[in-house]
């Protein structure tokens, strides 16, 4: 799967907000300053349609992003975790986040992003938590791989697998990235690719059987 066109759509600060669009989402989130708008650019290959910014905490609400044309939709949500937020801002944002999550059904999964330099990280490993919790479909998206050496990067990402295993029996989906390299773009698109099919086989099996249903009923007149 390619993206071939990715343009800006809409910005909100609550899901009921958000455009009525009829193909899935993926949505991308990750601590401050984890480089999420970075790998947006990269995945899209479009410099600056994600806003990047040497201050952490920038993205305050719901980016849509419409791709190849209305095939699929990208979302870009606040980062979490920025301390030098406020109380009350911490708060809005944790509100903007979860109300996203758990109440858009256009949204088939959801890329967490940690940074690979990193030993694991409590706030990471409890919104993972809360995500296996509510049963959210995610993958995590391991980024800035360049900045490391690939033993180190192995070393940090088998130690974040060891402690997920400690509570789950099957992993999510892991993908290791780095904006400025193109890491992990192929993967990245091909496993999107892959849940696009498996939801149009969803809609199409959905229909077949509405079809059925109604000519039933009407032959049953």
């Amino acid at each position: 799967m390619e993206i071939r066109d990715a343009q800006y759509l809409i910005s909100n600060a609550k899901v009921a907000q958000c455009p009525d669009v009829k193909a899935p989402e993926y949505a991308f989130i990750g601590r401050s300053n984890v480089g999420k708008s970075s790998l947006i650019n990269m995945l899209c290959r479009r410099k600056g349609l994600a806003k990047t910014s040497q201050t952490p905490g920038k993205t305050l609400l719901i980016n849509h992003f419409i791709i190849n044309k209305g095939e699929w939709y990208l979302v870009d949500l606040p980062g979490y975790g920025y301390a030098r937020r406020g109380q009350k801002q911490r708060d809005e944002i944790k509100r903007i986040i979860e109300d996203y999550v758990l109440e858009r059904v256009q949204m088939i999964n959801l890329f967490v992003l940690v940074d690979i330099r990193h030993d694991p990280q409590k706030i990471d490993l409890e919104f993972m938590e809360w995500l296996g919790e509510h049963q959210v479909p995610f993958s995590i998206v391991f980024t800035k791989a360049d900045k490391i050496g690939p033993r180190v990067a192995e070393s940090n990402v088998a130690a974040y697998k060891r402690i997920l295993l400690r509570q789950w029996e099957e992993l999510p989906p892991i993908f290791i990235t780095s904006a400025e390299k193109g890491l992990g773009r192929d993967d990245l698109l091909s496993y999107i690719g892959e849940l696009n099919r498996g939801y149009d086989e969803a809609k199409e099996s959905e229909q077949e059987y509405e079809e059925k249903e109604s000519n039933s009923s009407v032959s049953g007149i």
